[in-house]
Formats: C-alpha cells, structure tokens, sequence
C-alpha cells in the first residue's frame, strides 16, 4: 500500500480451533498475542487488515467483484479462452451450472474471513490498550471496524447469510456460531454499526494514503443503508423499501457532499488513470505498489487475467464486454439513453460506431477493434488481440487495465498487471445514491441535477477519445435530461433514468449484479437478457437464471462440512 510500510506477520489458525499445547517453549516463527500487544506492533496489526483489501487472486478477484457483478449481471462474458477456462466463472456466469462446491466461491469466502480475522486480531489487541499507552488508539479502532465492515459488506451481498464473528468471540466459540444465528436485516445492522462507528471517529483526512477517511465511512455507511432498505423475505423477494433508511442514505450521503473534500473529476478517463489516483473523487480505493523493494510489488493480482492476447501483453482475454451492454451506449436523437430499444439491433457485429450516436463512456469502457486502446493513439486495439472470438466476440475491458508502456505496468510471466489503485466508491457514486434516496422519498425532480451532473462530466470526457488523425473514435452525441424539452421527468421515469445511468457511469467496475439483486429486477431482466443473447453467443446456451434461488451464491459445500452441519445452506440450493 503506497506510503504505509508492509509488515509481514504470520497469524496461524485463524478462525480456527485452538491446538493442544505440547510444548511450552513457543516454536519459532510463531507469534502470540501477547508478543504483538504493544502500540507499534498493533499499527501494524491494523496495516495487515488493510493488505487484505488486495490480498485477492485471479480466481477469487474480490477487489473488484468483476467475476461476480460484472459476468453475472449481463454487461460482459466470462472471456478467457472458452467455458472451460476457469470453468468456475463460467458456472457464475450461466447460473444452471453453478453448484454448491465451486472452488472459487470457497477460495472468496475463506480470504474475505482473513480479512475479518485480521481486522478482529488488530481490534482484540487496541482494546488492551489505554488511550495512554495507544493516543491512536480511537482512530486505529474505527479504521480496523471499517475495514472489518467492508469484507462483512462483501459477504453479505455474495452470500446473505454468514457467521458474524467479532473481536469479542473467544477462538474456541467460533465453530459454535451458525451462518443464520443471525437474520438477514441484523447482518445488515452490524455492519451498519461498524461503518457509524467508524464514520464518527475517523479524521476528515488522513496523512497516509489509503487509509479509511470520515467520507470514507459515511459513504459506506450509506451503501449499507441503501441495500437494507430494499427488504427481502427468506426467499429473496424484495418485499418493500424502507423509507426510514432511505432518508439515512440521503443524510450520509449529504455529510460527504457538504464536506467539500470530494468532487468530479473533469474527465471520466482520469478515474482510470494511474496518474490520478487518490483523486478528488476518490471517495475510498485499494492502493497497490510497485518498485517497492518486493520482486514483483503488490501489483493488483485480480485483474492480471484481464489483459489482451496482443505481443506486448500476452494473457489473458477475461471480461469481455457483452453485447447487450455496448447496446446500452447507444444514445437517441435528443441524446437520451434508449432505455427500451437499445438492444433491437445490435451495433457489435458491424463495428460501425459513427452511423448512430453513443455516449462516450462506451470508449473509456470497453477495447473496440480499430479504436486506441488506453488513450494511446499509436496503440490501436486489434480483434486479434481477443483471446477465443469464436466464444466471447473480439471486445475486451479497458477500466482496470493500463497501457503497457506505463510506469504502473508489471510482467510476472505468463501474467501481468500493475500498481494502479482500484476505486471502491467514487464520487458519482455518492451523487447516484443520494438521487436513488431522493426518488424513492418521492423528490424526483432534487435528483435530476444530481443525475444531470454525473451525466454532464461524461459529455465533457471526449478529449482523449480521438484517432491518431485527431478525429473523434466514435459519433458522440450525449444530453442531459431537460423535462418538458427531451423528456417527461415522472417519477417513475427518474427511477428507470437512475437505473440505466448507474449501468452506463459503473460499466465493467463489478456491482451491477448486486444493483439488480437489491432492485428486485435480478430474474427478469437477466433472463430476458439470455433470451436475445443466446443467438449471438453460444457458450450461454445453457444460461438460466433461477428466482429465489440465483440472488446469491450457495454456502461452500467446504465451509457446511467444517462445520458439522451448523452452517445452513441458502434458499433454492
């Protein structure tokens, strides 16, 4: 993590039951409690929970959630080189197929309790000390409770139902606690809880970067409040939304506005520059390093797969963008979003983007044949460059990867990728939340401006999307929503407009599934999204979505047998 010092410590038997004591000399390379309870070792205690946040691997990329948000939710295809390459995506991706002892969900659920194991280490060891011994010691509780919060927020929305397991919680008690010990609303609260704790006691800014902020946590916060507030029942049914946390939403998100920290970037591109991290619309992003005295540096391993087959990358075609969501940059004569035509013809297989008009954030977002890649002029995207066209078509991902020729860039044969942050919550994030609040208190027209900004930066992001001649990559032609001239501002129109806008502005970021999930839309619209393409590609032949079923992953079959049967399995599976 730039600018924090990486201490390696060696935790065993987290999460695991304690071991008979056959020695009472303590062997070496093991470290206890007690030896870690002084103030420089809990710091980093704290700093090993905060590794965990990009602690991840190509096959559980839980940094960035693509293999479960992006390739789940209809805006790309698993890629890579045909269903059999990490087949276990393919079963994310197909639903039918998916099954109770898929490896990579076992490999996501372990690694996200590293991280709460370590967040909950650091928090056992702050709490034996006194503001005396620790003066950090506040500030150091309320960032390990955030980050704590942040891998419970990821297993929630993958899984429902986990074990809560706290600081509090004796090692010995931990295969005592079932996955539904508590509900699903109570799951919510908690992390609720770590997030308002640590929103009030976290500093407005911090002299490291990447450490958790007061913004930090109050958008989380109000995330959390936003998917509590779309109710489900035990079958995933959303049964209402409550109006009570939803003007919660509206409040926290307020408290980051109106701190003035954070704002727009001027252009979309820099959210996915290397040069721009730490932005001012960085609200909280996952730091990475390189050249920082380690062989290969922390680079950003979830996404090494994600790279084009071209010579100068090498591997490995993942995360292909999906027909239907190129479709979904196509924009009207009054240069509307076409919410309901959009995917009536499809503009992939003609390559043609300057007969029709698009948003320009179809350039920032997805590597078009013929197109720059990377803002690079002299580097032009090639449909060679796809790894298996036959499958997945000739587009790849652009957000998550760099240039080769940039600093950031990393070879580790045969993969690569780079130090570039990942960005967990943007601005315009904040900015779609507090829209989706307000439409649902029934304030449609407070959100228009909110919609009309993140839309209106878009507009201005066409600077870096031009030919090597200096002409314009694709026909832009992008508006903002004007009632009574390009549109009918109804509140029902709004809420389809907060829809599509935060498909558009978060495209390939890895939590579309999720939106769909806790809209209560996830059946229909991804099965009527297989019903079209399932003529254009034929690895989703089989794809299905199941309601009441397919809203979450099955608990690992591994984690029900470690624990004896404790652990009950999700509705459907």
């Amino acid at each position: 993590m730039k600018n924090l010092k990486y201490i390696a410590v060696l935790i065993l038997c987290v999460f695991a039951a304690s071991c008979k004591k056959y020695l009472d000399t303590t062997p070496q390379g093991v470290i206890s409690t007690s030896d870690l309870n002084t103030p420089a070792n809990t710091d980093a205690m704290v700093i090993a929970a905060y590794s965990s946040l990009g602690n991840d691997h190509y096959t559980y990329p839980y940094s960035s959630m693509w293999a479960y948000g992006s390739i789940r939710s209809g805006d790309a295809y698993k890629g890579g080189g045909g269903p059999g390459d990490v087949a276990e995506f393919n079963q994310y991706e197909t639903f039918s197929l998916n099954r109770v002892d898929n490896g990579n969900s076992d490999a996501t659920w372990y690694n996200l309790y590293v991280g709460v194991g370590r967040a909950n280490t650091a928090l056992g060891l702050i709490n034996q000390l006194t503001v005396a011994q620790y003066p950090n010691k506040v500030e150091r509780e309320a960032e390990a409770r955030f980050l704590r919060a942040h891998f419970y927020f990821l297993l929630k929305i993958l899984f429902k139902q986990m074990p809560w397991i706290d600081e509090t919680v004796a090692k010995a008690k931990y295969n005592t606690i079932s996955n539904v010990a508590l509900t699903s609303d109570q799951l919510w609260t908690n992390i609720a809880n770590d997030f308002r704790f640590a929103a009030a006691n976290l500093p407005v800014n911090q002299t490291d970067a990447g450490r958790a902020t007061k913004g930090s946590a109050q958008a989380y916060l109000a995330k959390t409040l936003l998917y509590q507030a779309y109710t489900q029942d035990d079958k995933n049914n959303v049964t209402g939304v409550d109006k009570t946390k939803i003007a919660l939403v509206n409040t926290y998100c307020d408290s980051v506005i109106n701190s003035g920290k954070y704002s727009l970037n001027a252009d979309y591109a820099d959210n996915f520059l290397p040069q721009y991290g730490n932005s001012k619309e960085s609200v909280f992003s996952i730091e990475y390093s390189i050249n920082d005295g380690t062989p290969t540096g922390r680079v950003d391993f979830g996404h090494c797969l994600n790279y084009p087959m071209d010579v100068e990358y090498g591997c490995c075609g993942f995360h292909s963008p999906s027909d239907n969501m190129v479709n979904a940059f196509k924009t009207d004569a009054s240069g509307l979003p076409e919410f309901t035509t959009f995917n009536n013809t499809d503009v992939v297989p003609s390559g043609d983007y300057t007969s029709g008009t698009f948003d320009p954030r179809l350039d920032h977002t997805v590597a078009i044949p013929g197109h720059p890649y990377k803002y690079q002029t002299g580097l032009v995207y090639n449909a060679s460059w796809a790894r298996a066209p036959q499958s997945y078509g000739n587009l790849l991902s652009m957000k998550e990867v760099v240039a080769y020729t940039d600093p950031t860039f990393k070879r580790f044969p045969p993969f690569m990728s780079s130090s570039k942050d990942w960005e967990v919550i943007r601005y315009s994030d904040v900015l779609l939340m507090k829209a989706e609040a307000l439409i649902q208190m029934g304030q449609e027209t407070q959100a228009l401006p909110l919609i009309n900004m993140v839309r209106q930066r878009a507009i201005n992001s066409t600077a870096l999307l031009v030919q090597a001649n200096g002409a314009t990559t694709s026909n832009y032609h992008m508006d903002v929503y004007k009632p009574g001239i390009n549109c009918t501002w109804t509140n029902a129109y709004a809420m389809q407009a907060l829809m599509f806008e935060r498909r558009l502005e978060f495209a390939m970021e890895g939590y579309r599934f999720f939106d769909l999930v806790r809209w209560g839309i996830a059946a229909d619209y991804l099965n009527s999204y297989f019903a079209v393409e399932k003529g254009r590609t034929s690895h989703l032949t089989d794809a299905n979505f199941t309601k009441n079923r397919d809203e979450y992953l099955p608990i690992p079959l591994n984690q029900i047998n470690f624990s004896k049967g404790l652990y009950k399995q999700n509705t459907g599976w």
